[in-house]
């Protein structure tokens, strides 16, 4: 079931030829900048990835991937759902060093995916890894990595608003910090999703840390796959989109589990078996290097920045009967 909402006398920003200059503005330029204010390298990312392999990014642990036979080579894929793991292992199998790192188009197909103004089947994001240091396993460097994120995003900002001056899109480039625990004290009777609205709508721009472990109300502030955010050390940025009144995330991201937190997180969401997939006995081992990464939505940042208020004005995709006949009505293109 989908739910879509129009805000009460809503109109695209900008005709549909100008709507796509502006996307391709925003995507050339900020992933300019990402590369530089993360020193990362760009290169080729996979579609999909062989069945068993672990690669494959598990979500919330039921999603279904989008599965095919490959006669010829004899194996299943899977469509990705995101890159999260194969991005370590191709650090290390493309011999990259500590402090450099690789960024990539990542188009992924997630088939269970509830459909409303944030969300699609269809997933692009910039997906991004770097090599670190074990000593720089800690808060610091992620706190540093996030501003510097934020930073890429609001540079791009600066220059869409001058090269397009009718979007006059003001952000938030300090960013509040709160972890998940922090935030559920501080509003005990909301959901996390109204939490995440209520302190967004405070601050702008937010960086909610710690996602993953139940809290004290023994619920996590929202799903993530054991194996390959480290629970204590990752967490979602989300700024404030003034078109539909409420919080947007714009990245997932977190430093990398280790072996010890590998073990630690498979055991708390009862797959412990995954330990013994190709991937994860390699980190187990030691054979990857210690990273941190994340996936920051290409669609959701050119929504963001151009003032849309449902995705499907910025990216082609499928929808259903409802959601098409409330844009129809409200003079919305879905591309």
């Amino acid at each position: 079931m989908s739910h879509v909402v129009i805000p009460a006398g809503y109109r695209a920003p900008l005709s549909v030829y100008e709507l796509q200059r502006a996307i391709e503005f925003i995507k050339n330029s900020f992933q300019v900048n990402l590369g530089s204010a993360l020193n990362l390298r760009r290169v080729s990312a996979p579609l999909f990835v062989a069945a068993g392999s672990g690669l494959n990014d598990d979500l919330n642990g039921v999603e279904r991937p989008v599965s095919f036979s490959i006669p010829a080579a004899e194996a299943e894929g899977q469509v990705v759902h995101s890159l999260a793991k194969w991005k370590r292992l191709a650090l290390k199998r493309y011999g990259f060093r500590p402090g450099k790192g690789l960024f990539t188009d990542m188009n992924a197909i997630r088939r269970d995916e509830q459909l409303d103004n944030l969300h699609s089947v269809y997933v692009d994001q910039w997906d991004w890894e770097k090599i670190i240091r074990p000593e720089e396993r800690n808060e610091e460097t992620l706190q540093r990595t996030v501003r510097a994120i934020v930073d890429a995003i609001c540079e791009t900002a600066d220059a869409l608003s001058v090269a397009f001056p009718s979007l006059p899109m003001g952000l938030t480039r300090e960013v509040f910090f709160i972890r998940s625990q922090e935030l559920e004290d501080l509003f005990p009777a909301l959901s996390p999703k109204e939490r995440e609205n209520e302190i967004t709508r405070r601050h702008g721009t937010v960086f909610i840390s710690r996602i993953g472990g139940p809290l004290k109300s023994g619920q996590p502030h929202d799903g993530r796959a054991p194996d390959y955010d480290d629970w204590t050390l990752n967490g979602d940025i989300l700024m404030w989109h003034p078109v539909l009144s409420s919080a947007m995330e714009i990245s997932s991201m977190g430093i990398r589990v280790d072996p010890p937190a590998l073990l630690r997180q498979l055991q708390a969401a009862g797959c412990p078996e995954r330990a013994q997939l190709p991937f994860h006995r390699m980190l187990l081992s030691g054979e990857l290097p210690q990273t941190m990464g994340g996936g920051i939505g290409q669609s959701r940042l050119c929504m963001l920045m151009i003032g849309t208020c449902h995705i499907g004005e910025v990216q082609s995709s499928l929808w259903d009967e409802q959601t098409r006949k409330a844009c129809e009505k409200a003079g919305i293109l879905l591309l």
